[in-house]
């Protein structure tokens, strides 16, 4: 096979694993450019896909080229791809020559280890110093900080949602940094969803052997602090729930801070068991959505800070006017025109950053925006077919996400209610007003309707 073949048949064994919104967002515009003797270079397009893949999905790329290759993989490099010309036949000696392959050695480091501290799973990089503060996340950044303060007295457990790229990991782990920099004597863990489920299915395993069990209950019973990133991905894994389950129970009666991270509320986590949303519920929630203009212009600032760049005031003004989706988003739009300027030993001029950003900043807006796309996305965060919104169907579990589907044309599209009938199955127009009325009456007293219309729109848009 080829690079282009082994790549596709790659991605065709993630995408079988992964939730569609994680495989499109992480995986859109990667390729193989090189592989050869067991080593891969993987293209990226920019250094958030880099560090998401390093950190979150590097065991299972290499997984799955092991599977479609049948062979062992030794090292793999993940290398933004900021040439316009393809790298495919790159040579393995002249891309080791030209410093792009920096190679990660699958036998002996793994990636997350190289960036975090192996006994605790958090990344010291991540610190309140660089979370910049915006109207979109200040409620979850002051509960943060209190928090910091006094763990495991004041919300507890601490359930922080929102959109993908938005900073949720960031803050998360700043709380885990800073509370083991204010309390040395104090244990904390950090673990993805899917590392929680990994170690208790490898306790499973081995459940003869006692030191294994006593490793699972150390690890999640026995720090002061437990961080678990994207908690939705237990939904519907019943055992993994049920030793989740007991691991809260034992922190949360022991005062141990907990702190969850979700794309959704936790209400809407659809296979999600009661027992445990009624727990999440019971502490703080709050939610980061999409960051204002001045935010993202703060961002941009700071990302310039930590590279020693420097970019116009009119390129920040214009990237951040244009770039509405997310962190990642900004920052990969910021590599850009910074490998722009590098390439060509000068900064780039508002008329080039134009010609280099057509795609970026042509992403979803509210000209974009249409009824399809809304109908798929509120079929997806109320987990149910797009088809059933546009069906006869009357169950109250379809009926309602069909009311904020017409809610959200309304309000997005500024559609009229009759386009909005015929929208959604060919209903009449009556049907929409009573339904936009409905929901928006029900906004008015139902805050956690108000968060799960936030966490849809914040999904409309980004790509």
């Amino acid at each position: 096979m080829d690079n282009n073949q082994i790549w596709q048949g790659v991605l065709g064994e993630l995408e079988l694993s992964l939730s569609k919104a994680n495989f499109t967002t992480w995986f859109k515009e990667t390729n193989v450019l090189l592989g050869k003797g067991g080593e891969y270079i993987i293209s990226v397009p920019n250094g958030f896909t880099k560090e998401w893949l390093q950190n979150k999905y590097h065991k299972y790329i290499a997984q799955a080229i092991q599977n479609v290759t049948s062979s062992r993989v030794t090292k793999i490099t993940y290398e933004i791809n900021t040439r316009k010309s393809s790298l495919s036949a790159i040579s393995a000696d002249d891309s080791l020559r030209e410093g792009v392959a920096r190679p990660v050695e699958m036998s002996s480091t793994n990636e997350n280890q190289a960036l975090s501290d192996p006994k605790t799973g958090l990344n010291p990089k991540y610190t309140f110093d660089n979370f910049i503060i915006g109207s979109n996340n200040e409620l979850a950044k002051a509960a943060a900080m209190a928090i910091c303060k006094n763990p495991g007295r004041v919300y507890n457990p601490f359930f922080i949602y929102g959109g993908v790229g938005l900073g949720k990991t960031h803050l998360v782990q700043a709380i885990g940094n800073e509370i083991l920099k204010l309390n040395k004597k104090m244990g904390a863990v950090y673990a993805t969803s899917e590392k929680f489920t990994d170690d208790f299915i490898n306790f499973i395993r081995n459940k003869s052997r006692e030191g294994d069990l006593s490793k699972f209950k150390d690890t999640y019973r026995g720090c002061d602090v437990l961080i678990v990133d994207d908690i939705q991905f237990l939904a519907s894994k019943g055992r993994t729930q049920e030793a989740f389950f007991h691991a809260y129970n034992s922190l949360f009666q022991n005062n141990k801070q907990i702190i969850l991270t979700s794309d959704k509320p936790p209400k809407a986590i659809s296979g999600l068991e009661e027992r445990l949303v009624s727990r999440f519920e019971g502490g703080m929630v709050a939610d980061i959505s999409l960051p204002d203009p001045e935010t993202r212009k703060a961002i941009l600032l700071a990302k310039c800070k930590e590279r020693s760049y420097s970019v116009s005031d009119e390129i920040l003004n214009y990237i951040s006017q244009n770039i509405q989706s997310n962190v990642r988003e900004l920052e990969g739009v910021l590599s850009k025109i910074v490998a722009h300027g590098e390439l060509n030993n000068s900064e780039p001029t508002i008329e080039e950053c134009k010609a280099i950003l057509p795609d970026a900043t042509s992403g979803p807006s509210r000209q974009t925006m249409s009824s399809k796309k809304i109908i798929e996305e509120v079929a997806s965060f109320y987990d149910i077919d797009p088809s059933d919104i546009l069906a006869k169907n009357r169950r109250k579990d379809i009926a309602w996400p069909r009311q904020i589907a017409m809610y959200l044309m309304r309000k997005e599209l500024s559609k009229s209610y009759p386009a909005i009938g015929d929208d959604t199955g060919g209903r009449d127009h009556t049907t929409a007003i009573h339904a936009y009325e409905k929901v928006r009456k029900e906004l008015e007293v139902n805050k956690s309707l108000k968060q799960e219309i936030e966490a849809v729109k914040q999904k409309l848009y980004v790509e």
